[in-house]
């Protein structure tokens, strides 16, 4: 196999091969003609396993280490720049991490250790390993911890690359929106058909204002709330006005949580007029309340108890749960 050929194979480009070779010694066992490249088998495997380590967030000189160790061609220290280059840069796992930030990688600051490698797989543009990854996170932590402290952060760092850096990590941030996306969505389905069901519980209602399509936090939010046996009834993004209204009349939720990311969308009158709506048989109407959430609201001046601005993912599962446990049971 050629190294273009492995390159599209582990979903890294070239020019990584090459490094990690040049720094590492994780080249090919044999070289074709003297010089050209040729991955054999047991060469993949080792790349693999490179592959798989620094995307759990283990620096790249500490997975060289690791993937030497258990190479299928023992003797590295004898591979023409096997041990010999490898020793040469034995101490470089901190100044390699810090080049990664600079360069090609993302600015993460202080993350766990599954969110660095999160954001590597991500810009090798290895969708597999980045599912791999948000499985893993969220079986292990919850949606919850997983959403704020591993995808959160890996959202933000490619923003902010994005930024600086004009269109060119645009597809990394597509890329890592639809498997959170993913992600977060197929948990909501499965702990909604598998968990603690109120099944006779009002609905909470989660949606997104006309104009409003950052639906990832609120995704993080029905996950959670489906996580915790509520039961939630998700609209997604830019929902009409009058289709949000439809259904607050049609179901009758315990709340309604709107989510705006910015001030254009966050439309208060809206919010006081789903507020406002009555629901119900006659002589027994009530109304629901209504959560604002996201940095698009400010928060609600006139004191209506109907309005409520939360800052936080807990805050609003801690008030919305609350919410639907206050409501009774209807047949």
């Amino acid at each position: 196999m050629t190294t273009g050929q492995l390159a599209r194979l582990l979903g890294v480009s070239p020019t990584t091969l090459r490094s990690w070779d040049r720094r590492y010694g994780l080249g090919p066992a044999v070289r074709a003609n003297g010089r050209h490249r040729r991955w054999s088998p047991d060469d993949v495997a080792m790349m693999r396993k490179m592959c798989h380590l620094t995307a759990t967030g283990v620096s790249p000189a500490e997975a060289a280490r690791l993937t030497q160790r258990h190479a299928p061609h023992a003797d590295m220290a004898g591979a023409p720049g096997g041990e010999t280059l490898l020793a040469a840069h034995g101490d470089d796992a901190e100044p390699m991490a810090r080049h990664e930030q600079a360069g090609s990688g993302l600015p993460l600051g202080h993350v766990r250790l599954e969110c660095r490698g999160l954001a590597r797989a991500a810009v090798r543009m290895d969708g597999r390993e980045v599912q791999q990854r948000l499985r893993e996170a969220v079986a292990a932590h919850g949606p919850a911890l997983a959403w704020e402290e591993v995808m959160a952060p890996a959202l933000r760092a490619v923003g902010r690359k994005w930024q600086s850096s004009g269109e060119r990590y645009v597809e990394i941030e597509h890329l890592l929106s639809w498997h959170i996306s993913t992600t977060l969505r197929h948990r909501y389905v499965e702990s909604s058909a598998h968990g603690d069901r109120r099944a006779l519980a009002l609905p909470l209602v989660l949606a997104c204002p006309a104009g409003e399509y950052h639906t990832l936090p609120f995704e993080a939010l029905a996950a959670v709330l489906a996580d915790d046996g509520l039961t939630v009834l998700t609209l997604g993004g830019a929902v009409p006005p009058d289709a949000l209204m439809n259904t607050v009349q049609r179901v009758a939720p315990a709340a309604v949580a709107l989510w705006s990311q910015t001030r254009p969308t966050a439309d208060l009158r809206l919010a006081r007029r789903v507020a406002a709506t009555r629901w119900g048989v006659r002589g027994a109407r009530s109304s629901s309340p209504v959560l604002l959430c996201g940095p698009g609201w400010r928060s609600p001046t006139d004191g209506s108890g109907d309005l409520r601005h939360v800052k936080s993912l807990r805050e609003a599962v801690r008030v919305l749960t609350e919410f639907q446990r206050r409501c009774a049971p209807v047949r």
